[in-house]
């Protein structure tokens, strides 16, 4: 993982320079928002094939309720029939889980180094990890946003700024996940019901009670994120809007 803390540590430091003539706090905060924009417009191709791809599996539903009747019994059967209809659709069943797999590093990866950024470590060694001069680390461990250091928390001289990200950052979740489902036609399994129920707010009520531990500019991160992902969502909705199979 290093390596994934090294690249977004000098992508920071790239936006860093770009957005100088903000002054020292405010182009380090403007380099995390856009470290998130550059991560995510980089990996919106991924995305869209994403969508096309869940798009192409409704499409094949009834087909594939027809196999399931077809070969009850037979798992064997059943799977090299679906196999068969995957490759003559040119479909992956997989091509949905690609974009989590990509993401999930680089985005871990910005989280942690947002949070290896603390004054508090004073360490040579330990501030120079990743890329970093002792004088950017410095610099970038006692930014602030609006007064608010980007490394404090809630309970640690960021209480007015770290609330409001943790409303935003709350609030936003809630609707990407709410939006998320809506990208899906509706789920009929009880059970599957209650799961996506419990996710869309329990997530959110999680974030609510961890985020008073998160530094500022995790927030600020995390909100960034959820903004652009519901921006993102809506547009793949509009032009890959949901498919109701036929026959339900």
């Amino acid at each position: 993982m290093s390596i994934i803390y090294t690249f977004i540590s000098e992508l920071i430091q790239i936006w860093h320079v770009v957005w100088g003539f903000l002054g020292p706090d405010w182009s380090w905060v403007a380099a995390i928002v856009f470290v998130v924009l550059t991560v995510r417009v980089a990996l919106l191709p991924l995305f869209v094939r994403q969508m096309r791809s869940q798009r192409a599996m409704q499409r094949l539903q009834p087909e594939l309720r027809e196999l399931q009747t077809r070969h009850k019994g037979d798992p064997m059967a059943l799977g090299a029939a679906m196999t068969e209809l995957y490759r003559r659709e040119g479909v992956s069943p997989y091509a949905s889980f690609v974009p989590l797999l990509v993401q999930a590093p680089i985005l871990f990866g910005l989280f942690h180094v947002l949070r290896h950024l603390r004054p508090t470590i004073t360490d040579p060694a330990s501030q120079t990890l990743y890329g970093w001069t002792a004088a950017q680390f410095h610099e970038a461990s006692h930014a602030t946003l609006l007064g608010a250091p980007l490394a404090g928390t809630f309970t640690s001289g960021g209480a007015s700024v770290a609330a409001v990200l943790i409303a935003a950052m709350v609030t936003t979740t809630f609707l990407t996940m709410r939006l998320s489902a809506v990208r899906n036609t509706p789920v009929e399994d009880p059970m599957q019901r209650t799961i996506q129920r419990v996710m869309t707010y329990g997530i959110p009520l999680s974030l609510l009670v961890s985020g008073v531990i998160f530094p500022v500019g995790v927030l600020l991160y995390w909100t960034t994120q959820n903004l652009f992902a519901l921006g993102q969502q809506a547009w793949l909705l509009r032009r890959y809007p949901v498919e109701i199979p036929a026959g339900r």
